[in-house]
């Protein structure tokens, strides 16, 4: 069984890893991490700083691709260290594009059996502006999508 874990560097990310290591471990399978880098998404508001929280709401502050792509794989390095203090060794992937479409790409394109993902990953708010990546998932996913707490 190859399970997929979705992580974006949340503590939710974190909890979906350990529950599929459980099931891993259960089932004799394999676990991939995955996260996934937007390159369409960038900074759309200027050089200034972002100083309160009314600037914040004019504008859509994002970082370079280049930026993304390093705390990507911070992110994935950091989780598959997690990993192994569980006493499992993981595959990392980096997908590009919107993260629900690579995600699930990536599935069926790997033949993933199953994903994993956290509740929330982001803040209530950004889930409000963007809509909840765990949600997509489940409607979009080619494969059983499990949502941890």
């Amino acid at each position: 069984m190859k399970l997929l874990v979705a992580i974006d560097g949340s503590e939710e990310s974190r909890h979906a890893l350990a529950y599929a290591t459980d099931i891993a471990d259960a089932t004799d399978g394999s676990v991939v991490l995955v996260h996934a880098v937007d390159p369409s998404a960038y900074d759309r508001g200027g050089t200034e700083p972002v100083e309160t929280p009314a600037d914040a709401d004019r504008r859509l502050v994002l970082e370079s691709v280049e930026d993304a792509e390093a705390r990507g794989l911070d992110l994935l390095d950091a989780a598959a260290a997690f990993a192994r203090t569980l006493g499992r060794d993981v595959e990392t992937e980096l997908v590009y594009g919107d993260p629900v479409a690579a995600v699930t790409e990536y599935a069926e394109a790997e033949s993933v059996d199953t994903i994993y993902v956290g509740h929330r990953g982001r803040s209530e708010r950004t889930d409000r502006l963007f809509g909840s990546v765990a949600k997509a998932l489940v409607e979009r996913a080619p494969v059983p999508v499990t949502v941890v707490r």
